[in-house]
């Protein structure tokens, strides 16, 4: 699978930012996520070798489920110190405002750095006028989401070392299969002297279908000519298809074939909107419910459905997930923009980013209008 170089941004300053190769998906039996990016954070480490079920700074789940830390994520990158729930909230709202618009007392060397041609900037607010504009997000966004991408590289390349035990650069099927069914409480030694000699591995249903959806994404992550070894960027692609053009292809291809009712290849706005398996049996559930598919609704219609014919093809689907796609940051700037745009002047200013602090952060900082007074 070739991974993809990242495009020349079409902004000032212009940016090529973020290698060729990458990233995950997740084919197993993908359960429904609702956890959010802080109470996930605790379970990574025990499933390190598996593909994410959550890829940060992607607008969909594996199991179709809209990402609600989008938001969050494309706006504070990896660094969401200082954001937490029990943090000093004149703390968060200082930082707050420094993303906003504010340099630091830190040297102009430190406060920008230059990454494959991509300019950082360490605010939004790229021009200093105490407004952003949608271009300014767009940046903030691509530039947030490159963030994401250095951090899965990383990571990929600890894990890649994990199951590569004799150092190869290369990684067979059969070595991470070893290592999967190692962390799922099997013993290692035990399980690669059964796959050696050909015997039974005696798993129970649930793992063998999750080998085997795991073992078509290894082939769909194995370049030509297929050999089902991995190299390390292969195996960066296994663990995160969005930022490989092929595997991204199959993880969309997935998504629709969950979600699609009538066979058809492409998403009508009922399929996309249909409830999770499940029913309504008390008022509260309703309200979830009635949220799902308001907010589901939303997103057919003013991002994914590009022409707004009220399909969503594979290729729109494509482009709605691809963190690389300057057009869809760009979009995804205006809606983040319009939802707390109260003045209706399609420009942030800082009253309106510490009033919808929580969409933007994630923490609610109450007390925002005095809060602009003292931070600027």
């Amino acid at each position: 699978m070739t991974s993809r170089q990242a495009p020349h941004c079409g902004l000032a300053p212009r940016c090529l930012w973020l290698l060729g190769a990458v990233l995950l998906m997740d084919a197993s039996a993908r359960p429904a996520n609702h956890s959010s990016a802080r109470e996930r954070v605790g379970n990574r480490e025990e499933n390190e070798i598996l593909p994410p079920d959550h890829l940060n700074g992607v607008k969909l789940e594996m199991d179709g489920h809209l990402n609600k830390d989008f938001h969050q994520e494309v706006f504070l990158g990896k660094d969401t110190d200082g954001f937490e729930e029990d943090a000093e909230p004149r703390r968060s709202r200082r930082k707050l405002m420094v993303i906003f618009s504010k340099h630091d007392r830190a040297p102009v060397s430190e406060l920008q750095s230059c990454y494959q041609g991509l300019i950082v900037s360490p605010r939004v607010d790229l021009n200093t006028d105490r407004r952003i504009s949608a271009k300014e997000m767009q940046r903030w966004i691509m530039e947030k989401t490159a963030e994401h991408f250095q951090e899965a590289i990383a990571e990929s390349r600890a894990h890649f070392r994990a199951v590569d035990p004799d150092g190869d650069g290369r990684v067979s099927w059969d070595e991470y299969k070893v290592k999967f069914l190692a962390s799922k409480g099997h013993d290692e030694r035990e399980v690669a002297d059964k796959i050696k000699n050909k015997w039974d591995l005696n798993v129970d249903e649930e793992t063998q279908e999750v080998l085997e959806n795991l073992k078509d994404r290894w082939y769909q992550a194995d370049n030509p000519p297929p050999d089902l070894l991995l190299t390390e960027s292969e195996f960066l692609s296994f663990l995160h298809p969005e930022h490989s053009r092929g595997m991204l292809q199959f993880m969309v291809k997935e998504i629709i074939r969950d979600l699609d009712q009538d066979g058809d290849k492409q998403l009508s706005l009922s399929e996309f909107i249909s409830l999770p398996v499940g029913t309504v049996e008390n008022p509260q559930g309703q309200d979830v419910d009635d949220g799902w598919v308001r907010d589901r609704k939303r997103e057919f219609e003013e991002l994914i459905d590009a022409n707004h014919d009220g399909i969503v093809t594979v290729a729109e689907l494509e482009d709605y997930m691809d963190p690389m796609n300057e057009f869809s940051a760009l979009n995804e700037a205006k809606q983040m923009i319009a939802i707390a745009d109260e003045n209706q002047n399609h420009y942030l200013e800082p009253e309106e980013v510490l009033k919808y602090s929580e969409f933007f952060t994630g923490s609610k900082l109450v007390d925002y209008a005095r809060s602009v007074h003292e931070e600027f």
